[in-house]
Formats: C-alpha cells, structure tokens, sequence
C-alpha cells in the first residue's frame, strides 16, 4: 500500500464529493489539508491552554507560553537550525520575505548594488526586492533560465560579483516545481560576499532540509503548505545577521524598555515579534511537524516522486497538452505545469472540477515566468503525501474527457 493511501484517513476533508465525483485535491502548491493530529492539537490548545504567552504568571499563561516556545523548538530542530534564537514566528512566507527586504536590505543594500533574482520566483519573492532596489536605487540583476525552465548556472556566476549584495531564490519553484541547487548557490554567493535568501515554501513540505548544512543566510517557509494552519510561518536567520538587524513592527513583547523617547528591544527571537502572536497557529506546525516528522521526509519525498514517476510521462503522451518545466519527473517536486492547446486554462480548470478534480488555474503569482513561458497563464497539478495512484488516474481521464468536451462537445 502506497503511503498516500495509508495516510488518507488522516484527512477528513479529502472524504468528500465534488459535483457528484470524489475529490482529488491536486492544489496542494497553493494550500495543503490538514490532517486530524494537527486539528485535534489546536482544538485541544483552544479547549485547554489558551492564554497570552510571555506575560501572565498564572497557570494557563505559563502553560501557553511553554507550549509555544516548544513549537520554536520543534521547528529548530526540523530544519537544524543552530539555535532557538535563529527561528522567527511570522505571518507566513511573504512576510518573512518583506522582513529582510526592509531590515536586512536596508542596512546592507547601497546605490549601485546588485540584487539577484530569477524569473521563476513568486511574486514574494520579487516585489520586495523591487521595492528595497527603488528605495536604495540599487539593481535588480535576473538569471537566466534554461530551456527547460532551470535556472542557468552558467549565467548566473557570471553574473554574480563583488557588487552581488543579496541571491534570493525559490529552493523549489512555486510553478515548475524545478529543485534549484541551493547549496551550490550559496557557497558561490558567500565567495563574492553577499548573502543568500531562500523562499522555502515548496520545498519544506516535500523534502528533507537542513540550513546549516545549505549554509543559506536567510529561510521562509509557511505552515499551511506544510499540512498546518494558515497564518503561520517561519524566518530562519543566521544569528549574526538576526543580531545586527532591527525590527519592522514595534509593540508588544519585542520591547525591553519603552523611556518618552526612545526604546530598546528584547533579545533574538522575540525583538522582531512583536504584539500578541498566533500561539494556536504555532500549535498547529508543530503538530504538522511532528506527524511529517513521525512519517519522515525521506518516506515523503520518495512516495511523491514514484507519483511523478508515473503521471508525468502519461501528461506528456496526451496529443495537445504542453508540459512546462523540466521533462524528467526527478526534476519535478510534486509540482507540474500543463495547458491543453487552444483552451484557456481557467475552462480547463472548470471542466475539471466539474469531474471532481480540484487544479490551479492563473498566473500563480509569477508573471514574469508567465512572461518567459510567453503564455497568459497555465494549470498547475500539485500533489501532495496524501495523493493516491487512483487520484492520478482520475486526473488523467479528466484531462483527456475536458479535451474531447472542447473539440467535440461531449465530456
């Protein structure tokens, strides 16, 4: 039994229908489920523990706080990072991202400086640092892709220099799903002197990862792309860069001591976390953590791959359908990207729900990728642990039934 099979009891949302067919749920990329140990953790935190953390000295505060800063603990030791101190509680990927844009980037950043992106990157990953290049006038400097949508590595050291401030790339693309070689990319950015920063949230749910050993400067990633709530995320920081950076938001438990005019902060984490924060969406990665933990990344990874293994070569036999990305399934992380010729991609998406399957359809918050594809928008099939061989099956008869319905009128 395939573990998508063993583990779909887990989530009681996936037991349902769609338009009279069972769902498959292939929008995984945009927000994973959640399973029962992750629901049952917040409800008992909500039932039980629930109080401000930091502040009281009664029993539910101090219980909410340890397991808060438990969960801290948890995803430290999830993604090795060195110390608690290093682990930031956030609102989600994209606010980790703006953080360092406007901390570490405004105080690293000069006029003249060198910012490195790729096309392939989430709009989160981008739009901070065009705003951080206007306000400082630096220059947003873009790599170039290959033909199958990788990034170019030829390009992107020549391209690199002493000017190269900041590298900020997708570990795993949000559209191709491509694997970029993140730990190659950092060893060439610190030779220069600049520094890297890592959008995480497709990879963390997918595979195993391990910052110390990428050596990557800076690490977002978001709870609810990895079978937890929404509303929480993650910064990983290297110590001595969390250490010289200040603080965006201001109030709450990041102040040490507020004089008529002026303040000092709190020590690492909690100078950047400021105001009363999501204690039951941190419940609820932790739990995440601890049920991806209790199945294992390796087991994850493998299982996801097998089904890429499999359905990928069967999308590209299908007569009409473009395949974006790389065309080896190795080369894809749960993520493929397809249109079916002459139909746009939001009737495709339709077609398919009315058959129960649940896709992506749009621009995926990358428009300069859609740009360099030279395509308004595709379908994105993006899988997850929970994903069955019968899911796939039932996906592609979907594709071939929604493109007979548009050439032939019948589905």
């Amino acid at each position: 039994m395939m573990l998508g099979d063993k583990r779909r009891n887990d989530f009681p949302i996936l037991y349902q229908t769609v338009n009279d067919e069972p769902l498959v749920y292939l929008d995984n990329a945009a927000t994973t489920q959640k399973p029962r140990q992750v629901l049952e953790a917040m409800s008992y935190y909500d039932e039980h523990d629930h109080a401000n953390v930091h502040r009281g000295v009664h029993t539910l505060g101090a219980r909410a706080t340890e397991a808060y800063e438990a969960a801290r603990e948890n995803v430290r030791q999830f993604i090795h990072a060195h110390s608690t101190k290093e682990v930031l509680f956030t609102r989600g990927t994209t606010t980790s991202l703006n953080w360092v844009a406007q901390s570490y980037g405004d105080v690293a950043v000069e006029a003249g400086d060198d910012i490195l992106l790729s096309y392939a990157e989430h709009h989160a990953n981008l739009v901070p640092w065009q705003q951080l290049a206007k306000r400082k006038q630096a220059n947003l400097v873009y790599i170039d892709l290959d033909e199958e949508g990788r990034l170019d590595m030829t390009d992107f050291q020549t391209k690199l220099s002493s000017k190269t401030k900041i590298v900020a790339l997708a570990h795993v693309t949000n559209v191709l799903g491509t694997i970029q070689p993140i730990k190659e990319i950092a060893r060439l950015t610190h030779e220069v002197g600049g520094v890297i920063v890592v959008d995480g949230a497709q990879s963390v749910p997918h595979m195993a990862v391990d910052v110390q050993d990428l050596d990557v400067d800076f690490y977002a990633f978001s709870g609810h792309k990895m079978y937890g709530p929404t509303g929480i995320g993650v910064l990983y920081g290297k110590e001595k860069w969390l250490e010289q950076m200040s603080p965006v938001e201001f109030g709450g438990e990041m102040i040490e001591f507020v004089h008529l005019y002026n303040s000092t902060w709190a020590d690492l984490p909690w100078k950047f976390e400021a105001g009363t924060p999501n204690m039951t969406g941190a419940i609820g990665l932790s739990a995440a953590i601890d049920y991806l933990t209790t199945i294992g990344m390796t087991t994850i990874m493998q299982h996801e791959q097998a089904l890429m293994a499999d359905v990928l070569p069967r999308l590209q036999a299908i007569e009409g359908v473009t395949v974006f990305g790389p065309t080896s399934p190795s080369e894809h992380a749960g993520v493929i990207a397809f249109n079916i010729d002459g139909i746009h991609p939001h009737d495709v998406a339709t077609a398919m729900d009315m058959q129960g399957v649940a896709v992506r359809a749009g621009h995926h918050c990358a428009q300069p990728l859609m740009k360099w594809l030279d395509v308004q928008a595709t379908n994105r099939a993006s899988l997850g642990l929970y994903t069955t061989q019968a899911d796939l099956n039932q996906f592609i008869q979907a594709v071939i039934a929604t493109k007979e319905f548009f050439q032939n009128g019948t589905i």
